[in-house]
C-alpha cells in the first residue's frame, strides 16, 4: 500500500507508515519489497559508447612512415656520419654520429642489427 498524498507507504507486516524507497522496515525488520525490485528502480541506466580506435594521427600510428631499406642504404653507405639518424629526424643523434664517427664504431655495428629487424614500413 503506497501513499500517494506524500513519499511514504505504509509496511505490509507491521502497518507503520515507513518511506517509499525503503526495501526493509526499520520497525519490524521485515521485506517490504523484492530486493531485485528495489534496485532495479533505484540504479540508473548506464549506456558506454565508446568508439576509441587507438590510433593517432588520423590512422596512422605514432609517426611518419620511413622505409626500412632506404635507412639501411644510408646506413650502409653514410652511416658513420649518421645519415640514417638524419633520415629518421634524429638531428641530435645524427650531429653526435658526425662528432663521434658512428659513436666510436659500437652505434654504426648496433644500428645495422636495429634497422634490419624493423618492419617496413616503420614508423618514428
Amino acid at each position: 500500500m503506497e501513499n500517494a498524498t506524500n513519499n511514504t507507504k505504509f509496511c505490509s507486516t507491521c502497518g507503520k507508515e515507513i518511506a517509499a524507497k525503503t526495501v526493509i522496515c526499520p520497525h519490524c525488520g521485515c521485506q517490504t519489497e523484492m530486493f531485485a525490485q528495489a534496485q532495479a528502480q533505484a540504479q540508473p541506466q548506464i549506456v558506454i559508447n565508446n568508439s576509441n580506435q587507438n590510433q593517432l594521427n588520423g590512422g596512422m600510428p605514432y609517426g611518419r612512415a620511413k622505409s626500412k631499406w632506404v635507412a639501411l642504404l644510408l646506413w650502409f653507405f653514410l652511416g658513420y656520419v649518421g645519415a640514417h639518424k638524419f633520415y629518421e629526424g634524429k638531428i641530435f643523434m645524427g650531429l653526435v654520429y658526425i662528432f663521434t664517427v658512428g659513436f666510436f664504431g659500437i652505434g654504426y655495428v648496433i644500428d645495422f642489427f636495429a634497422l634490419l629487424f624493423k618492419p617496413n614500413p616503420y614508423y618514428v
